[in-house]
């Protein structure tokens, strides 16, 4: 199986697994790059995953159909713009088979309300997680219809996963994430070292992504609110709002994550 990011707008990625003559993408919020990428390797299109409803992962899915092969899968919770008859609404625990890939269906509130995420665990190869907009390199998602809570334990929901597991999230937002982590965590030398690799990486126009749940456990610091450094850092900067008898891990994360949202 092979993994291909394939760069839409400024900053997303539609992700695309292809086993050589047939393909499955994530979230196309555009069908131009789809459409290319199909043309060239010569793939049909056996199916689309979808993670959530926002415009920029699903507004390219009308001119798609003409071409799909397979369904449209996504979140029974939100509105999908896909024929009815081409849609598969999935909810927590489902599972689906595509392209010889067993798919475990996550249920991950928080960014929307029925925001999902898809395991898959390839022969031979790294697990893959394609997670949408919930978890970021070196940050998380935007709480636009979820609470703190319901995304802090979707969040550890995902960092049980294995540790070599490739997570493929849909926005390059590393550099920025990174900025803002090391802000919280300035002596994190993982997270100094992956950095300054990000950095090399974008110079040269390449993807940070995917990254692992291995790294983003050690320089995360929405994964990592149960850390006394991370504790700290948001005791410091709220200590009206947080006292330290407080400090639970999800109480952590709200205020982190309110954090990001004023950082400059």
């Amino acid at each position: 199986m092979e993994l291909l990011a394939l760069p839409a707008f400024t900053d997303n990625y539609i992700w695309m697994l292809h086993d050589g003559s047939e393909a499955l993408v994530v979230d196309p919020g555009e069908s131009v790059p789809v459409l290319a990428a199909l043309k060239r390797l010569k793939l049909g299109l056996a199916g689309i995953l979808v993670t959530h409803h926002h415009g920029d992962h699903v507004g390219g899915l009308a001119p798609l159909m003409e071409l799909l092969q397979g369904q449209v899968w996504g979140p029974a919770r939100e509105s999908i713009p896909a024929p009815p008859d081409r849609y598969r609404a999935l909810h927590e625990g489902e599972t689906l088979t595509l392209l010889g890939q067993t798919l475990q269906v996550i249920e991950v509130p928080g960014h929307t309300a029925g925001h999902l995420a898809f395991y898959a665990s390839p022969p031979d190869q790294a697990p893959l997680l394609f997670c949408g907009d919930t978890l970021f390199s070196g940050g998380c998602g935007r709480l636009f219809e979820g609470t703190a809570v319901q995304m802090w334990t979707s969040l550890q929901r995902l960092a049980a996963l294995p540790g070599n597991t490739r997570v493929c999230c849909a926005h390059e937002y590393t550099l920025s994430n990174l900025r803002f982590a090391r802000t919280i965590e300035p002596g994190n030398q993982a997270l100094a070292a992956y950095q300054a690799w990000c950095e090399a990486r974008r110079e040269q126009e390449l993807p940070t992504l995917p990254s692992s749940i291995g790294q983003e456990l050690d320089i995360n610091p929405f994964l990592r609110c149960d850390q006394a450094a991370v504790r700290a850092a948001v005791l410091a900067r709220s200590p009206e709002s947080l006292t330290a008898q407080q400090a639970e891990p999800a109480a952590v994360f709200a205020l982190l994550r309110q954090w990001k949202n004023e950082f400059r």
